[in-house]
């Protein structure tokens, strides 16, 4: 099981890889963020996931990080993350740690998104916005670092097959873009 120090460790000296995906949907994209939250329990890393409320127009009932459009007033990407997850979830800018991010994945609904990794506090409490987030919750780490559990699963989009990335823990189906996402984080700590 890896330790926060491994993380850290393995995080920064590793050079990024390309991202795992090759997906190009659209010519012109628009600039989103997510922030991949890590929680140090003191027992095993844990990855912060939300459920989007059933309701969204887009995504709507699927299992994503906080995250959303870059805004005008958004500094760079990083606020973005930050801001959505705040809004979102309800944590706090200052009880984040960013530690670096990974190669942007561009989504189906017109979105190139960068992923950026921080590391926030066990302790935290979160507030969600019930018109976004229906569900917040953990899991461990190491389900995304063993290649078992990366599998792939077969969508149609405008009538052309596609392999997405999926990644089931429990009751939850963690697919596209967020499965995509963690396969890369998973590929660059192992």
């Amino acid at each position: 099981m890896m330790t926060k120090d491994e993380f850290l460790h393995k995080f920064k000296l590793r050079q990024l890889e390309s991202s795992s995906h090759e997906y190009r949907y659209h010519s012109t994209l628009k600039k989103a963020a997510v922030l991949i939250a890590i929680i140090d329990d003191n027992k095993e890393l844990k990855v912060l996931l939300t459920k989007r409320a059933a309701h969204l127009r887009h995504h709507g009932g699927q299992v994503s990080f906080p995250g959303g459009k870059n805004e005008p007033e958004d500094i760079n990407l990083i606020a973005t993350a930050l801001r959505e997850a705040q809004e979102e979830i309800g944590l706090s800018p200052n009880k984040v740690k960013v530690i670096g991010q990974l190669h942007p994945y561009q989504t189906i609904s017109g979105y190139l998104v960068t992923p950026i990794i921080a590391l926030i506090p066990n302790n935290q409490t979160y507030t969600k916005d019930e018109n976004e987030v229906s569900e917040i919750f953990q899991v461990p780490l190491q389900h995304f670092l063993e290649i078992k559990n990366h599998q792939q699963v077969t969508v149609y989009h405008q009538g052309k097959p596609h392999q997405v990335p999926f990644m089931p823990y429990n009751q939850y189906n963690i697919w596209g873009a967020t499965a995509a996402m963690l396969k890369d984080l998973a590929r660059h700590l192992t």
